[in-house]
């Protein structure tokens, strides 16, 4: 099971919509060769994470593939798929118009200095647990092995309640 994030809280390099913007990378995602779309989570509405009130929410979902890509070959993919939407690499946690995180790649464990599956801090982000609850409700954190509901419930409150459809 391949599962991608995505996220967005600034207007796309066309001016669209974060919305927009979420939609647009999903087609493109969908057009990358070796892997195949199962599903598309709901999009929701999130504040930035560490909260930030000079930005922003963030539109964040999940989709998840099926397939055998090479992990380092998907992150490279995923990192010119946000370039193609504006996104550039400033300081951590700046505000972005496309952010797409490898969460998991068929339950490999990396943590190589270019390479780290699953993602570091999935497990910490009510805005990648819920949506991947949405699509993959069986799945276990390759890391933790927990699964996605019982990390989103270990996080603090209000937290795993703060996120609203978008």
């Amino acid at each position: 099971m391949l599962l991608i994030a995505i996220g967005a809280n600034l207007p796309g390099a066309e001016g669209g919509s974060p919305r927009t913007t979420c939609d647009q990378a999903v087609h493109a995602l969908r057009n990358l060769p070796d892997i195949r779309f199962v599903a598309l989570s709901a999009w929701y509405r999130s504040a930035p994470v560490p909260r930030d009130d000079g930005q922003p929410d963030y539109c964040n979902g999940v989709v998840r593939f099926e397939g055998e890509p090479d992990p380092a070959w998907l992150l490279a993919s995923l990192h010119k798929i946000e370039a193609k939407f504006g996104r550039t690499r400033s300081v951590a946690n700046a505000a972005r118009t496309l952010d797409l995180d490898l969460i998991d790649c068929n339950g490999i464990v990396s943590t190589g200095a270019s390479l780290v599956l699953p993602h570091p801090r999935a497990q910490l982000r009510p805005f990648v647990l819920q949506p991947i609850l949405d699509i993959a409700p069986d799945w276990v954190h390759p890391g933790f092995d927990l699964t996605a509901a019982a990390l989103l419930a270990a996080l603090p409150q209000p937290a795993a309640g703060s996120m609203m459809p978008w």
